[in-house]
């Protein structure tokens, strides 16, 4: 994707195929401007350094796939993508959008959480990261592992636990582990007795991560049990106030970002496992096109903040 035009890409790759002393030529001449975290292993400037500084005189902005495929033109192995990108910028509404030292920072807290309950991943796969902060309240899908890093997929506002009401919980902080040991379901789609539909509209998957302590939100604040899920929510009535404080405790998102998990299987590595043994899973879609690297955490932080960001406004109805 381009955030310019078409014209624009075809003169940009025209110009990442010229002769190598072109291409060198570009390369002292971005070397002079670059930050060392754009070098490559010898002090030179690497060669997706020279393709952004490229892109930056012709006023093109490359997505992740563009960027390795002109890498790649050129000879050179780029760095991986991050899996799914392009998908959830297509799929998934509405989005938050972050600033590159934000996505950095929240890695960092994922990463710190994940180290904290002495998780480690043998392999790259997807998290789901989610800010409690009541000046945030956002989901962070990330892909990676201490040791490949983090890659940042995408954002959007979700609800948690709303203090101050009988039977309200706040959404527990820490690492909570996806697994076949509580099964997940689907909504039905029916209304309560105040006609809310708690876990949206028919189909939807509960994603369930079993009981797990958590601080009540009444009385003296003293610790409780709570069933901690992840689930869309009534498309009417609550799904405009993603983005504030508004569940029982579980983590309530939006159903294109469930729809995306569901059907890639991003936090279906048990289930995938049990599939590859045999098992037939009612609860996995038909029509899922899994991802080869599922994960299976679900990490809740909070970052205290006093004020709320501009890349996470309030929504319209609150």
């Amino acid at each position: 994707m381009l955030t310019h035009n078409q014209p624009m890409m075809t003169e940009l790759l025209g110009r990442l195929r010229l002769q190598k002393l072109q291409i060198n030529g570009a390369a002292d001449l971005a070397s002079r401007s670059m930050v060392s975290a754009g070098r490559g292993p010898f002090g030179s400037p690497s060669r997706r350094s020279v393709v952004l500084t490229l892109g930056a005189f012709l006023g093109v902005t490359l997505s992740a796939p563009a960027l390795a495929a002109a890498l790649w033109d050129e000879g050179v192995a780029p760095a991986s993508p991050v899996p799914l990108a392009d998908e959830f910028l297509r799929d998934v509404a509405p989005r938050l959008l972050l600033p590159d030292d934000e996505r950095t920072a929240y890695a960092a807290r994922l990463q710190g959480a994940l180290t904290a309950a002495q998780v480690t991943l043998a392999a790259p796969q997807f998290v789901v990261l989610v800010d409690r902060s009541p000046n945030v309240q956002a989901a962070l899908l990330y892909w990676g592992s201490a040791e490949r890093g983090w890659g940042f997929i995408g954002a959007t506002p979700v609800s948690t636990g709303l203090p101050g009401k009988f039977e309200h919980f706040l959404t527990p902080l820490g690492v909570f582990d996806h697994s076949l040991t509580n099964p997940d379901f689907r909504a039905e789609g029916t209304k309560n007795e105040l006609g809310f539909r708690g876990y949206g509209v028919k189909g939807m998957r509960i994603y369930d991560f079993g009981w797990v302590a958590s601080p009540r939100g009444w009385g003296k604040g003293a610790m409780g049990k709570l069933r901690l899920q992840m689930h869309s929510t009534d498309p009417v009535l609550a799904a405009p106030r993603l983005g504030t404080a508004q569940s029982e405790g579980c983590v309530r998102i939006p159903a294109t970002l469930n729809e995306f998990i569901d059907r890639h299987g991003l936090l279906d590595d048990d289930y995938e496992r049990a599939v590859a043994s045999g098992d037939t899973l009612w609860v996995l879609r038909k029509d899922r096109t899994p991802t080869p690297s599922p994960g299976r955490y679900l990490v809740v932080v909070e970052t205290q903040r006093t004020e709320r960001p501009a890349w996470s406004p309030l929504p319209v109805k609150v």
